[in-house]
């Protein structure tokens, strides 16, 4: 951590009458930190400084940072918004429904959201869609007997998001590439110059909005085909208010962005759990075993108890989207503070995730709080897809295909008599911002 953060920036210093933590750097801030050890720091900043405290997130600004339980309700809150997230990076984020409030963001969901809800998965053939691409894969996983895991997880995810789309599965390592430079806009210094994050970013948002725009001509000038993309180009053209093809365009190009890389994350760290934890893998395979195939609508996920359970202490063990970010409108009483109108709020889902205030045992990875859970399923345990207060769009989505992932591959790895083992460290190389993700150098064998 000592490395990460600026020695010669060590100052105790108040903002707004909130403590600033000390060590960020000229340009970056907090970001070296924030992007290789958050947890720490969190930690290391809520010992010293309290529940609330501004970090420095570089190009997209200073942060007042809440650990107070009550900061989960500021994603209802009416005085707060999420034009933040557009601000952050507009070429990544205008015009998608993330950054929209009210009756903006109501509209662009309801074009699209009837089509990810499980009737509309179901009716879609989704699950057969998707059975027999993901048991291809990890029959390949096991024929090659070790795998780089997070890269093949992205690879299979956008394979399966693009064949829901109704898009060719051609190029598909330059579109995981052109996805990652977009990432980067997220982070990128306001410096626009060739090799730089800025532009490489710009360069690729075109390259992907400039073939997605193709998709959606393709979809109006040809009769009805199997795909989502098509869905929601009837959906938007119907729509009371039209809505213009850039917001499409940057609607889909963000359900592709969701689609594969936070649940590509998901997947690969529920094969490293798998594989550092014997006793999760034989529990599943037994389940597999009795299950006898891979289930295909959401109603089958309910005879796979051990999957679900897995998927949802994965999510929060390692949720892929560790940080919320909302503006104040108006002046906010926090835990104990007071918020001045127009402050830049970070809601940290990751510390809320592994909570002893919400969790018993939050350290642990425990199937049982799931499997033995007598309560509903609370918001918080089903944020760490998205960026608003309620359920990710493709919450249900990621379930349906993450649970299928973990059939197939029990049936898959114990019908040749292998399982899986790592092969290298797993905390070297983690990142988590502006997604989170393990290493991409984890290795996973079959044997």
């Amino acid at each position: 951590m000592a490395m990460l953060l600026n020695p010669l920036n060590r100052r105790d210093r108040l903002r707004h009458e909130i403590p600033v933590v000390p060590g960020a750097f000229p340009l970056v801030g907090h970001l070296p930190a924030i992007v290789c050890d958050l947890p720490r720091l969190l930690r290391r900043a809520e010992r010293t400084l309290g529940s609330h405290f501004w970090l420095d997130f570089g190009p997209a600004g200073h942060m007042v940072t809440c650990l107070d339980p009550d900061a989960i309700a500021l994603l209802r809150h009416k005085d707060v918004s999420s034009t933040l997230i557009e601000d952050i990076a507009p070429e990544l984020f205008g015009g998608t429904l993330v950054a929209q409030d009210g009756g903006a963001h109501r509209q662009a969901r309801g074009a699209i959201q009837a089509a990810f809800l499980p009737t509309g998965l179901t009716q879609a053939g989704v699950g057969e869609l998707f059975a027999p691409v993901i048991r291809a894969r990890v029959q390949r996983w096991r024929d090659c007997g070790d795998v780089t895991i997070l890269r093949e997880t992205g690879d299979l995810m956008l394979k399966l998001i693009f064949s829901l789309m109704g898009i060719p599965a051609q190029d598909l390592p330059e579109w995981r590439r052109k996805y990652r430079q977009l990432l980067q806009l997220i982070v990128a210094p306001p410096v626009d110059l060739p090799g730089l994050p800025l532009r490489r970013g710009r360069a690729a948002r075109d390259w992907i909005d400039t073939r997605l725009r193709e998709f959606v001509r393709d979809a109006r000038e040809h009769a009805p085909r199997p795909g989502l993309i098509n869905d929601m180009v009837s959906a938007f053209d119907r729509s009371d208010d039209a809505l213009a093809d850039e917001v499409l365009v940057a609607n889909i190009r963000l359900l592709l962005l969701g689609g594969h890389d936070t649940t590509a994350s998901t997947m690969a760290w529920m094969v490293i759990e798998l594989a550092r934890q014997p006793g999760l893998w034989d529990a599943l395979v037994e389940e597999a075993q009795r299950v006898g195939a891979v289930p295909t609508r959401h109603a089958d996920l309910a005879q796979c108890p051990v999957a679900e359970a897995l998927f949802r202490e994965t999510l929060r063990m390692h949720p892929p989207t560790p940080l919320l970010v909302r503006r104040a409108v108006r002046e906010l009483r926090l835990g104990q503070r007071r918020i001045p109108a127009g402050t830049d709020l970070c809601i940290p889902l990751l510390h809320f995730s592994t909570s002893a205030l919400l969790h018993e045992a939050p350290h642990q990875f425990r199937l049982a709080r799931w499997l033995e859970r007598t309560e509903p399923i609370r918001p918080v345990d089903m944020l760490q897809f998205g960026t608003g207060p309620h359920v990710c769009i493709g919450y249900h989505l990621a379930c349906l295909e993450l649970v299928q992932f973990c059939i197939a591959l029990a049936l898959t790895m114990h019908e040749g008599g292998t399982r899986p083992r790592l092969l290298n460290g797993v905390e070297k190389g983690r990142r988590y911002y502006p997604t989170a993700h393990p290493s991409m150098t984890i290795r996973i064998g079959f044997s």
